[in-house]
């Protein structure tokens, strides 16, 4: 739970545990290396929002805002729609 707050320790007591809590945990997301879709490398940073760049075989492409990665559940619920 700490490692949630770690980037928010900028803001002191302002805006609240919850705020700096959901805020940490989308900036620590966005932060960390991803896997590339091309190369299944762990080297992808954000570059912008959107904006995704693979350090490994220099490819940049686009995905969501914060993180590569879509959630299971909402690709489940798409394929379970189609049917």
């Amino acid at each position: 739970m700490a490692e949630i707050y770690k980037s928010t320790k900028k803001f002191g007591t302002r805006y609240g545990r919850t705020l700096k809590g959901r805020f940490g945990k989308i900036e620590a997301e966005q932060r960390k290396k991803h896997i590339c879709p091309y190369c299944r490398k762990e080297s992808v940073k954000r570059v912008a929002v959107g904006i995704w760049n693979c350090k490994k075989c220099d490819k940049k492409f686009t995905g969501r805002a914060y993180t590569l990665a879509i959630k299971k559940k909402a690709v489940v619920k798409s394929e379970e729609e189609q049917e």
